[in-house]
């Protein structure tokens, strides 16, 4: 299994437009052959900073993913709203 955490900070006013735009995309997600949990997660330390979780099967689903027409179609959308890059991180679990 990996898993991905992309984290990015949203611009104040644009957070309601943000998790819009997302709901569409975390539910197409979550439907995938190879996904086995996909959410968006707001910090709580600061409530502008956002990211997806998401447990992948494989590679092989990830790619997947990133090629299916909700993820190439919104993502890019989210650039406008960002208060700075998205920082995505790959993860494997270890013990």
């Amino acid at each position: 299994m990996i898993k991905i955490v992309a984290k990015a900070k949203v611009k104040p006013d644009c957070k309601e437009k943000f998790i819009e735009l997302a709901k569409p995309l975390v539910a197409a997600s979550q439907a995938e052959e190879g996904n086995i949990a996909y959410h968006l997660h707001e910090s709580l330390e600061d409530p502008y900073t956002m990211a997806f979780i998401e447990f992948w099967k494989d590679q092989a689903a990830i790619d997947f993913h990133n090629a299916t027409p909700h993820f190439t179609s919104i993502c890019p959308q989210f650039d406008a709203l960002f208060d700075g890059p998205m920082d995505v991180a790959h993860f494997v679990e270890v013990v």
